[in-house]
């Protein structure tokens, strides 16, 4: 019997790296899942986003578990949107018990530079989008009675300032205001909120030819390698690794989201080789 048997989690940003990392891991302790993301690219990202066929094999990955999963589009910051997508997976699925807000963009440029654009989609998603599902979420816990759990997804960017990231790093930390708030709020209720603060993770937002040109400025973006890129983001850990995989931060949420950290909320969890110790 898996440690989430019987349990219902809603994660966004599902339709790949982290967001579907953590479903499959979910559904491999017995949890099924609501699932959702924006399938959609976004004018300030430099990098695709996720689509249809990303969404479809999140599916399918669940699914080949004998899992249940609620799977639909939705942006995170459309209010309307994200009810529905939540009120529909309870209907289908019975209950919910644990909320992932787990979507989230990056996007880079000297403060100079950031664009009205950059700063309204970056904390429009990676802030106001983490209360939107939370807000769309508690009730349907509440309305349980056993209690829950909410890990929301920060960055090591929300402990410390990274340069070219401002907009980056404030909605980070907006999200450690929003942890903190939420874990007092909806303790009378049994329902512990923390948030995982991870360092590069072996995903799409940091493999592609946008990212890997700011980490070497010294080549043209299309000529830079992985391996290249790779010693470039191993300067941000202490241990010596390039970045973590994104298994590593679903194990982690994992743990805050099961009974073994039953009295464990308020909590700032870095995943991140130490990252926030350099």
């Amino acid at each position: 019997m898996g440690k989430l048997e019987g349990k219902v989690a809603f994660i966004t940003g599902a339709a790949r790296g982290q967001g579907r990392s953590h479903a499959v891991r979910l559904a491999q302790e017995g949890a099924d899942i609501i699932a959702v993301d924006h399938l959609q690219d976004m004018a300030s990202v430099g990098y695709p986003q996720a689509t249809q066929a990303d969404m479809d094999e999140t599916v399918r990955q669940v699914e080949a578990l004998d899992r249940r999963i609620i799977a639909s589009k939705a942006d995170v910051r459309d209010t309307a949107a994200l009810g529905a997508a939540v009120d529909d997976g309870v209907a289908q699925l019975g209950r919910l018990d644990i909320v992932l807000a787990n979507a989230g963009i990056a996007s880079f440029a000297p403060v100079e530079d950031l664009t009205d654009e950059m700063w309204d989609e970056m904390v429009g998603v990676n802030l106001t989008g983490v209360f939107k599902t939370v807000r769309a979420a508690i009730p349907h816990i509440r309305a349980g009675g056993r209690g829950g759990a909410i890990v929301l997804t920060s960055s090591t960017a929300g402990i410390k300032g990274l340069g070219n990231l401002a907009h980056y790093v404030a909605a980070k930390h907006g999200v450690v205001g929003l942890m903190k708030t939420f874990a007092n709020e909806f303790a009378p209720d049994m329902i512990r909120v923390n948030s995982v603060h991870p360092t590069s993770v072996n995903t799409d937002m940091i493999h592609n030819e946008f990212t890997y040109g700011l980490f070497r400025p010294d080549k043209a973006a299309s000529e830079v390698t992985r391996e290249e890129a790779g010693e470039s983001f191993k300067t941000l850990n202490a241990l010596p690794i390039e970045w973590v995989e994104p298994v590593d931060i679903s194990n982690a949420i994992l743990f805050l989201v099961s009974d073994d950290a039953r009295y464990v909320t308020g909590v700032q969890l870095p995943v991140d080789a130490g990252s926030v110790q350099k």
